[in-house]
């Protein structure tokens, strides 16, 4: 890698210790577990607990869980540990420390099924803890700080490179992205960002800006790049460093699979180059409306159960990767210390080259909703959906919304067309009503069956009867809730149709409670429902409840009894992205 210079900026600085959590509990949680770490570390630096001597039988086991690329450096601070007898309110502390991917790591805690066997947790991106909040039923976890980062761009092999101008030519996202994605000849490829934080933070940061760029076309345009791109996917990182081309100049007539391009982590170009040698190297875009970074959260699982040697001995490891030695081990390994001021000679073997904008960082790393939204957009314009949609058309539907002038009805409407406009022609859509006894002793009747959009229907298409349908929807005078035997009647529907290659779903919007006294009872309904579902088709419910009359509880019984989840807005104008989030939870339970 001779032919990459660039002055060395080896950082010194701590990494940041601030918590990346989400919500009130996991904030109260974070910052008692900072007070513990921060008692720690000045007592070790004040020399008030001993840190030598033999370690005799009573090392404390800690068990850690880390993301496959960060895990070897994890191993190498136990190892030191170990040799060094470095000690925690003078327990030796034995560190073992195993690879998972972070997805199935975030899945497991999320359901909060059983006790994990782990007591740490290092991802390799704060997305995955946010997204462990999102069950309702998830494990407790606690973050208390990041020990490293790697910002993520577009590495190329050397060919490649060179014809798209590197290292002189800069880029943005979108035109690095659709200029690699033009025509066959340079191809493309990245991780599932429902399984990848690169593959997320890059999509998520790639539609920000097409959309700043774009306007109203914005997201079009960026629905376009993630379509061409999900052609080129694979499941993992581990496995789309795999796909790339082995001949050092990319062309591999013969494997047309193999690709010249990937968009990965500094890190994972890193470790890739320094055992690819100079031929198969890698040269690496930083795209210069900044790079989104993984930030490797140092995360403690169930602290609450945790004596205070292993809570001690957890947050001591953790302190390691801000002393000189964690923090060589890391730089080693291929990530940085210090985001400020990246080590030029880690930029240098990772293929970055000066005037490529190596230390700039996306000025606005995506916000939660930027990834729910980017999740829901992936799964929608990727795979397709099949969504049946069933609206409560109760009379308590006429009541107005705290705040506007509008009503329940009203305000639904518009989120439910604004949910439609991004759906593509490809998806299927269907809408039920219900109240009571809107079709003679039944409490529902179909307005519109669950079809594909773009099908063309007399001068128009479904696309076009769906909108009219969604604006057409009226509360029915005297009508009740009739929730129960909706509910089974539209799930037996969308079991029964069920469409293989698509995600499948169905989207219960109410405001209240079931009102029929015929109807089944709610735990009828809930044993019934799983008695429906099927891991190998499923059709979650998404349930919404609307407004402040309406049981979250009830909803998210029902829900998690077909692997969906329920929701409860207060606005209808929030539905919108409710869907999206819930689409993407659910396939990621999927996944």
């Amino acid at each position: 890698m001779g032919r990459h210079s660039l002055p060395d900026e080896r950082g010194t600085a701590a990494p940041d210790p601030r918590p990346r959590g989400r919500g009130r509990a996991v904030a109260i949680a974070t910052a008692l577990v900072l007070v513990i770490a921060g008692s720690t570390a000045a007592a070790v630096r004040s020399g008030l607990l001993s840190f030598g001597g033999s370690c005799g039988d009573d090392a404390v086991r800690l068990d850690v869980v880390a993301a496959p690329a960060v895990a070897p450096a994890l191993r190498e601070a136990a190892d030191n540990a170990r040799e060094e007898e470095i000690t925690s309110d003078g327990h030796c502390i034995d560190v073992r420390v195993s690879a998972r991917d972070s997805y199935k790591v975030a899945a497991e805690l999320r359901a909060g099924k059983r006790d994990p066997e782990y007591d740490v947790w290092v991802p390799d991106s704060g997305t995955w803890v946010r997204q462990v909040g999102l069950g309702s039923k998830q494990t407790k976890i606690s973050p208390a700080g990041n020990i490293a980062s790697s910002p993520v761009g577009i590495g190329m092999v050397p060919s490649a490179a060179e014809a798209l101008g590197w290292p002189k030519k800069t880029y943005d996202w979108p035109t690095l992205t659709s200029a690699a994605m033009k025509g066959d000849r340079l191809r493309l490829g990245a991780a599932d960002p429902a399984r990848s934080a690169t593959g997320l933070l890059a999509l998520a940061t790639l539609g920000a800006s097409a959309k700043k760029q774009g306007g109203k076309d914005g997201g079009t345009r960026a629905a376009a790049l993630a379509k061409a791109l999900s052609a080129r996917t694979s499941d993992s990182d581990g496995q789309l460093l795999d796909t790339l081309s082995r001949d050092g100049s990319g062309t591999e007539q013969g494997n047309p699979r193999r690709n010249q391009a990937l968009i990965l982590s500094e890190q994972a170009a890193y470790a890739h180059n320094a055992s690819a040698g100079e031929e198969n190297s890698l040269d690496l875009f930083y795209p210069k409306d900044g790079s989104p970074r993984l930030d490797y959260p140092y995360t403690l699982v169930e602290d609450d159960e945790m004596s205070t040697d292993m809570s001690r001995a957890a947050l001591r490891f953790m302190t390691m990767f801000s002393d000189e030695e964690g923090q060589r081990i890391l730089t080693e390994h291929g990530f940085r210390t210090d985001s400020d001021r990246p080590s030029g000679k880690l930029v240098t073997a990772a293929g970055g080259r000066a005037p490529q904008p190596y230390a700039a960082e996306a000025t606005d790393p995506p916000s939660d909703k930027q990834l729910q939204e980017t999740l829901g957009m992936w799964t929608i314009t990727v795979q397709s959906a099949r969504l049946s949609t069933v609206v409560d058309a109760s009379e308590s539907m006429r009541q107005f919304v705290p705040g506007r002038n509008q009503s329940r009805m009203e305000v639904t409407k518009s989120s439910l067309l604004q949910a439609l406009a991004g759906f593509t022609d490809e998806d299927e859509i269907g809408l039920w009503e219900f109240a009571t006894r809107l079709d003679g002793a039944r409490d529902y009747r179909v307005l519109e069956p669950t079809e594909r959009l773009g099908d063309r229907k007399g001068g128009g298409t479904h696309r076009d009867e769906m909108s009219d349908a969604f604006s057409d929807l009226q509360p029915v005078p005297g009508g009740a809730t009739g929730l129960y035997d909706t509910t089974l009647a539209a799930y037996k529907e969308a079991r029964s149709t069920y469409a293989r290659g698509k995600f499948n779903a169905l989207v219960i919007l109410t405001d209240g409670a079931n009102q029929d006294p015929d109807s089944i009872s709610r735990g009828s309904l809930i044993s019934r429902l799983e008695n429906l579902s099927d891991p190998k088709q499923p059709v979650p419910i998404i349930a919404i409840a609307v407004g402040p009359d309406a049981d979250k509880d009830e909803v998210q019984q029902i829900a998690e009894a077909t692997g969906g989840s329920g929701h409860q807005v207060d606005d209808p104008a929030q539905i919108h992205a409710v869907i999206l989030k819930a689409i993407m939870q659910a396939g990621s339970n999927q996944g």
